[in-house]
């Protein structure tokens, strides 16, 4: 696989965030450990500040833009992580551990001024909004929202060798034969893994990308290194993730959701949420994964409701 470089060049900014102005959205670059990352703010709504986190690794935050229409009711910061979307891509191997993505989100804090934020992951998201406040703690964080949460790769993929059981026979031979044959990179292992996507990711046909994607394009190189080939099949340094035995540590407000035919299963994340005191628990029905993309309005509607009672406190 070509290694992805540096082919843009970026001038990085640090401001300070501040409520009213313009309701235009803002963008601009941050310095973080590793080079420059590409940010934007939407909105001028009173209330606390939410920071999005994308999936992946070395997903965008480009779906992420579906939030904006929380906007007048707080502001709406989202980034690309470093490596992806139009964020810098060093050309730099090291740079692509949890550890740095925290760091990486604690500069994004500091150089935005975002004292007190609501914090929202989904999927890998989740992994770092996790790392992050286990790491820093939560002093700042007025609320978290694990979103379809990757927070053990064992036990995600014990929930994703389960639905591949439920998968066609003849999918299920062609997955298995390429991944024992390291044949992964094949098309027939492409369309037979568009199954199970199908199902379980886009909860039906891949939905059509928001026209914020145009021109941010994702990192399969970091997407690789990190997790692997497929949603279903853990291969990279992610492999042995997991702070669930620490998640009765988290003391804010909690909401956990998933989609009815989410890969992250309703009934782990239903798990998971026992373990925070306090926290919550919202299925999205007639979604899969890519939840956001297929019911943005039920979305948005069960995370706002969440956020202005964490406000009103």
């Amino acid at each position: 696989m070509k290694r992805i470089l540096l082919t843009l060049i970026l001038i990085s900014a640090n401001a300070t965030i501040t409520h009213g102005g313009s309701p235009q959205s803002r963008q601009g670059f941050v310095d973080v450990p590793g080079g420059p990352v590409w940010y934007q703010v939407s909105g001028d709504g009173p209330g606390i500040p939410l920071l999005a986190l994308h999936g992946g690794p070395g997903g965008t935050s480009c779906g992420l833009s579906l939030l904006e229409e929380l906007g007048s009711e707080r502001l709406v910061i989202r980034y690309d992580q470093l490596g992806t979307g139009r964020s810098g891509r060093p050309d730099d191997m090291s740079l692509w551990t949890v550890a740095r993505f925290v760091e990486e989100l604690h500069a994004v804090r500091k150089a935005l001024g975002l004292e007190r934020i609501h914090l929202l992951g989904h999927s890998w998201g989740s992994s770092l909004a996790a790392a992050y406040v286990l790491e820093k703690g939560t002093e700042g964080i007025a609320s978290i929202t694990f979103s379809s949460p990757l927070l053990s790769t064992p036990i995600w993929i014990e929930d994703a060798n389960y639905l591949r059981s439920l998968l066609p026979e003849d999918v299920k031979q062609t997955l298995t034969e390429h991944e024992e044959a390291g044949t992964t990179d094949s098309d027939e292992y492409e369309q037979a893994s568009a199954e199970f996507y199908k199902r379980h990711v886009y909860g039906g046909e891949r939905p059509e990308p928001p026209a914020a994607c145009n021109g941010a394009v994702w990192s399969e190189l970091i997407y690789e290194y990190m997790w692997g080939p497929t949603e279903f099949y853990a291969t990279g340094t992610l492999k042995n993730f997991d702070v669930t035995g620490r998640l009765h540590e988290i003391d804010v407000p909690v909401l956990f959701m998933a989609g009815e035919f989410d890969e992250a299963r309703p009934e782990t994340v239903r798990k998971f949420q026992k373990q925070v005191p306090g926290s919550k628990l919202q299925v999205i029905k007639d979604a899969a994964h890519a939840s956001l993309s297929r019911q943005p309005e039920e979305y948005r509607r069960i995370l706002e409701e969440f956020l202005d009672s964490v406000d009103v406190k």
